[in-house]
């Protein structure tokens, strides 16, 4: 009987062991999937006191009702010597160790934004930071290493493993300019292969973001990173902006576009990923924007062979009333808008929007003036 039991419960173990095999593969595909919101603005929104309230109104932790959205992921800007201001301050290495930490304390994966400049990085403006101004390239190269190893290093010495790093904010026109123009191409590349380096140095885990406006242009991506590996720089993910609203023109007029540069990127680019790093629709369009959010997760997720890694959504939480942003997602009550119900995946096709949708309106601003 000891022998027959000993038998068994092998027997058992062999099966328990099998059937885990075969649900691993379906439980990691699911978490592999990220769905994101960009979260720079809540550390300051909270300190001023801005209150996030659930669908009955009460107060409630801002991450608490993004998780309950189906967001899974945490995306962060860092800024080298930022201002006090409210909206286009902060984010300075330490604040953005101690938000990251909160979100990995809490089970969010973590996406960190090297902006390499004091303030707001964008394709108009990619000032250096005032202490690296009067460098030479060589200390420039220097500069990317050293900052982006020491945050590196800070937010592992507090238990924060960053599963994407982004090298730069959006930077179609190359980052710390004049030195790092796409003018300079080879001068961009080395600069953006020392923040590749610092990453790895710290974190050889972490997957390292180029990150490009207008997803939906091919030609842009092409002309960039065919020049970026002829010249030697080194990534893994190519991360795209996805915003309709600044293309003053509604998604559905280029959904194909991005879907068919998404496909593009990974074919052509043999053993790189990529992700939309940002995404936003005008919070005054509910339906228009669940649409959008729809459209756009349905699109990462058919890149094949899990090579489409998520979407993030900019500053969801950035309501207008705090930060004059209108493509927020959060309502004029500081609850979660009904858009971000795109990100559960067992919602229906159609969300029943609390306000009405309408045709939506061009913009002329990205972010918030600053």
């Amino acid at each position: 009987m000891r022998s027959l039991s000993l038998t068994c419960r092998r027997a058992a173990l062999l099966l328990g062991l099998a059937g885990a095999i075969l649900l691993a593969p379906t439980t990691a595909a699911a978490q592999a999937f990220a769905k994101g919101a960009d979260v720079g603005w809540l550390q300051q929104m909270e300190a001023t006191g801005y209150v996030f309230r659930n669908g009955q109104g009460q107060p409630q932790d801002c991450f608490s009702l993004l998780k309950a959205r189906g967001i899974n992921s945490i995306r962060l800007r860092v800024f080298v010597n930022p201002s006090a201001d409210k909206t286009s301050g902060h984010c300075s290495p330490a604040e953005v160790v101690a938000m990251a930490k909160r979100a990995t304390d809490l089970g969010f994966r973590v996406m960190i934004d090297f902006h390499y400049s004091d303030t707001w990085a964008d394709p108009g403006k990619q000032a250096k930071p005032a202490t690296w101004a009067s460098h030479s390239f060589a200390q420039l190269l220097t500069d990317v290493y050293d900052h982006t190893f020491s945050t590196m290093t800070a937010l592992k010495a507090s238990g924060v493993t960053p599963e994407w790093v982004q090298v730069g904010n959006e930077i179609p026109g190359g980052m710390l300019w004049p030195e790092g123009s796409t003018k300079n191409p080879a001068q961009l590349a080395q600069l953006i292969t020392k923040g590749y380096e610092a990453v790895k140095a710290v974190s050889p885990t972490s997957k390292v973001i180029v990150h490009l406006d207008r997803g939906n242009d091919n030609a842009l991506y092409r002309n960039f990173f065919d020049t970026l590996t002829k010249n030697g720089g080194r990534f893994d993910v190519i991360g795209m902006s996805y915003y309709p609203y600044w293309l003053k023109q509604d998604y559905t007029a280029s959904i194909a576009n991005l879907r068919a540069n998404l496909l593009d990127m990974v074919s052509r680019y043999p053993g790189k990923e990529v992700v939309v790093a940002e995404v936003g629709g005008d919070y005054t369009l509910v339906q228009n924007t669940y649409d959008l959010l729809a459209a756009t997760l349905q699109a990462v997720r058919a890149v094949p062979q899990g090579k489409g890694l998520g979407v993030f959504y900019w500053e969801p939480e950035g309501a207008k009333s705090w930060s004059g942003y209108q493509l927020s997602a959060w309502t004029d009550d500081g609850q979660p808008s009904p858009a971000l119900r795109a990100f559960l995946e067992e919602e229906p096709a159609k969300p029943a929007p609390t306000v009405p949708a309408k045709k939506p309106a061009p913009g002329t601003r990205k972010k918030p003036v600053r």
